[in-house]
């Protein structure tokens, strides 16, 4: 059994080390680092002054090499991670200037250049994929275009004034409209909080603690596109968690619940649902005792 210690590490000094922009390293970490820089994709990924920076964390000490005796069978066809348009499209977001951008559509159609705006670079973990969120300035339009329908992207310089105009008109546009909700961790697994904070490392989040009722809350932030993603990762944790703010996802759940009671045969006027507190209870026949879900 992991010491309670470990749980009190992991989330709060890491925390407060995130918090002050201080990081530690392990001598795993540097053999991992050390491993990644040697790959050939890192002179792609990464400037020449970053990789030299970043080598520096690797000469103090020898490592362990953790790719030795490592082989990977039967593994998945490795995709490119790093796209040639990803450097020249950080160059722009850095220096805060305009772009000019031609696109071609899924047919293979090449469209006409477009003046506008880089806001966000983001990868898709599902589809593996690179996506650029941008400002049309002609059509003042936000856009989400994939890397690889992007034929060419050239810089356009612009007038500092100008450039917070468009941040802030783009901002607006492109900023999705914010959901909110509190889950509540059950108190007999208080102890794998780490676990739990894990599974939603991806969302904004603040984490309270009841200190005379012993009972961790945390309070989540997420888009409407991600909803259906929370909903996952509360079905992972099963009965560690319980949504007690959120409308939208108790009655996601309640009916998760009577689905799954539904195929193992239990009648619909058995289950009781409670619609205060989100918790479905159906009594088991020949079983005896009851069914939480």
């Amino acid at each position: 059994m992991t010491h309670p210690f470990e749980k009190i590490f992991s989330y709060q000094l890491s925390s407060r080390l995130e918090e002050t922009g201080v990081y530690t390293l392990t001598s795993q970490e540097r053999s991992w680092l050390k491993s990644m820089l040697e790959h050939p994709a890192a002179s792609e990924a990464l400037e020449e002054r970053t990789i030299a920076k970043l080598q520096e964390c690797t000469l103090d000490d020898e490592m362990p090499d953790l790719l030795d005796g490592l082989e990977e069978k039967a593994g998945n066809a490795e995709t490119q991670t790093v796209h040639p348009l990803l450097a020249p499209i950080r160059r722009i977001l850095r220096n805060r200037q305009g772009m000019t951008i031609q696109c071609m559509t899924k047919k293979g159609k090449i469209n006409p250049s477009q003046p506008g705006l880089p806001c966000k670079l983001e990868y898709s973990m599902v589809k593996r994929e690179w996506y650029l969120l941008w400002y049309n300035s002609a059509t003042r339009s936000p856009m989400n275009t994939r890397l690889c329908h992007i034929v060419s992207v050239e810089e356009t310089r612009m007038s500092r004034g100008r450039y917070e105009e468009m941040s802030a008109r783009a901002a607006g546009l492109l900023e999705a409209p914010r959901h909110e909700a509190s889950v509540e961790v059950i108190k007999m697994f208080n102890g794998e909080l780490t676990r739990i904070l894990h599974a939603f490392s991806c969302f904004d989040k603040r984490v309270e603690f009841d200190e005379s009722d012993q009972i961790y809350r945390i309070h989540l932030s997420f888009t409407g596109s991600e909803s259906q993603y929370v909903l996952t990762k509360l079905r992972f944790l099963g009965k560690r968690v319980r949504v007690i703010e959120g409308d939208y996802l108790k009655w996601r759940m309640r009916e998760t619940a009577r689905k799954a009671l539904a195929l193992y045969g239990i009648e619909k006027d058995s289950a009781q649902v409670d619609e205060t507190d989100g918790k479905t209870q159906a009594s088991l026949p020949a079983a005896g005792g009851n069914l939480s879900v």
